[in-house]
């Protein structure tokens, strides 16, 4: 093995920081800036200093490595990329604000890519006739970009991000399901060699597109995604993709409907203090917009509407509100007794809940007015049913019924079955065995770099600092000078015959600092094991101490090589 350059932190382009930065909310953001890995550039776009890039690039290698090993091939397209293809997928005006898009001094639209589908479907259209040319799997590492509205969270939510992207091209739907069972395997050894705790969860496709989907999680404090776990068997899926069947029941024997005054009940809370009912025996109806047109949702009062699941319902539409404008435009809209018997030029739709049968107490279109024993299917049409309440602990587990315990998480991956979405939009068919066209059929699978480094430090991390797996950490052993002269050289003579045997050192040799402020940074820093240089180095006596245990041992400088290379 080469000898692995020694890093001496008096030549380190690092600086460690004893506070916090002030914009700093999560771990990783905060401790990542203080030991020197990452520096803010601008609102969610951020420079990798020595340190940090090591850290990155060893993510990197074992997603290359893992990759490599399913077969995949890999190749780097542009991240400047043309407006045609994605405005053919429909993908160009269903991102939104969220893509960068600009123009060139011609006036031709481009956009900096925020995911490839478009155009590695393209490459392979050009590069692939035949059946005999699939399947292939391709993948490239490279930046990706989405303008998020408020990028937060340091590098957990930035504009710009290092991301895998792979995609898998076959003839027939069984190789799909194998190139998907491939990543997933991959993804496991991937996320287990770098050590992140994580749970695969079902998921929803978004703007993707396709038919399954799973995303691979790390629990975390810091996340923005909550999935639904179930203690008593299998099922575990992001909460935006929980789904329960419609359940009928038979309401022959509930009295017909009844309009009952209540005034200044404009609210679930007041209406079901009013009447001492329960605020689950009454039907909440929310109205929004979709493209300009108002749409009713129902659910249970006691249930809150989770609009990211109406938004994913209607995508691409844009889902808003209604306002007070909208109800002046509306007589028959009552503002606070809204309910769904007798709507017209309105689109209702109701989460499975509110399934055909059961009785409620809900709005009845009239000012201080709401109707008792209206049921759903008798009294009123739910035209489609979708699961748009937010899911909340102890909902019955979909599978079993069991209660649903909830967690936060960071995504960092996400495999899809796109199917023939992006093949039928651009045209990818290759000649059959039969010597007929046939159309392709492709799988996308994202994982998360940057993400990645985000969330090892969340969830590695301890009062003292970072604390990295030996698979990312940015060197093997962290060698401090605890003293003036001797020390040092003690330090820098180990740190070279580590080096020589292979190992990534990195040695704390700086001049008129203290032992208590180096002690201190090799532990902000993270490294597995950190060899001490101390008041034994005259004796030719270190001390070795693991990182993440805390344990020491005083060693000569011979059993501590030996015991560093093993």
């Amino acid at each position: 093995m080469a000898n692995a350059p020694v890093q001496r932190m008096s030549k380190l382009m690092a600086k460690t920081l004893r506070d916090d930065p002030a914009d700093a909310e999560v771990l990783s953001h905060k401790l990542l800036v203080r030991a020197g890995y990452v520096r803010r550039t601008a609102a969610g776009i951020w420079s990798w200093l020595p340190l940090g890039l090591k850290v990155l690039s060893n993510v990197e290698r074992v997603v290359r490595e893992e990759m490599d090993a399913i077969g995949a091939q890999e190749v780097l397209l542009p991240a400047l990329l043309p407006r045609e293809p994605y405005e053919a997928t429909g993908r160009w005006d269903e991102y939104g604000a969220e893509l960068f898009r600009l123009q060139d001094r011609k006036g031709t639209d481009y956009l900096l890519g925020p995911t490839h589908e478009e155009i590695f479907t393209l490459l392979v259209k050009d590069q692939c006739s035949s059946y005999k040319d699939l399947p292939v799997i391709l993948y490239q590492i490279q930046n990706k970009y989405r303008d998020e509205a408020r990028p937060r969270a340091g590098i957990l939510r930035g504009r710009e991000f290092l991301m895998k992207d792979s995609y898998s091209f076959d003839t027939e739907d069984a190789g799909l399901a194998q190139s998907y069972a491939l990543h997933r395997q991959a993804y496991q050894r991937i996320f287990e060699r770098l050590g992140l705790d994580y749970r695969i969860v079902a998921a929803t496709a978004g703007a993707m597109g396709g038919s399954k989907s799973e995303e691979f999680l790390a629990p975390a404090e810091a996340g923005e995604d909550t999935f639904a776990d179930c203690p008593n068997c299998d099922f575990a899926a992001n909460t935006e993709a929980v789904s329960y069947e419609i359940q009928p029941v038979d309401g022959s024997a509930v009295p017909a409907a009844e309009e009952i005054p209540t005034p200044d009940t404009p609210t679930i809370e007041t209406l079901a203090a009013s009447l001492g009912v329960e605020a689950s025996a009454t039907l909440k109806n929310l109205l929004v917009k979709v493209d300009g047109e108002i749409v009713a949702v129902g659910v249970p009062g006691d249930r809150e509407v989770d609009l990211g699941k109406v938004e994913e319902h209607f995508a691409p539409a844009t889902v808003e509100l209604v306002t007070e404008a909208d109800f002046a435009e509306r007589a028959d809209l009552v503002r606070g007794y809204v309910g769904p018997q007798g709507l017209e030029k309105v689109t209702y739709i109701a989460d499975p809940r509110v399934a055909p049968g059961t009785a409620w107490i809900t709005g009845a279109n009239k000012d201080g007015m709401h109707a008792k024993n209206v049921v759903a299917g008798r009294d009123f049409e739910v035209e489609e049913y979708v699961d748009v309440v937010v899911v909340q602990e102890g909902d019955p587990c979909p599978k079993c019924g069991t209660g649903l315990t909830l967690d936060r998480a960071i995504e960092i991956g996400h495999i899809f079955q796109l199917g023939r979405k992006y093949a039928d939009a651009l045209k990818l068919d290759v000649l059959g065995q039969n010597g007929k066209p046939v159309r392709v059929t492709m799988g996308s699978y994202g994982i998360g770099v940057t993400r990645a480094v985000a969330a090892l430090a969340e969830q590695t991390a301890d009062d003292k600092g970072l604390c990295w797996a030996a698979e990312v950490a940015p060197a093997d052993v962290h060698v401090v000078a605890a003293g003036k002269a001797l020390q040092t050289e003690l330090a820098l003579e180990v740190s070279d015959k580590l080096a020589a045997a292979g190992l990534r050192v990195l040695v704390d040799d700086r001049a008129g600092v203290s032992p208590g402020v180096k002690f201190t940074d090799a532990e902000l820093i993270g490294v597995p094991k950190i060899l001490v240089a101390g008041r034994r180095s005259g004796e030719g006596v270190v001390e070795l101490k693991d990182r993440r245990t805390g344990e020491r041992e005083e060693l000569t400088v011979d059993e501590a090589i030996a015991r560093l290379t093993a």
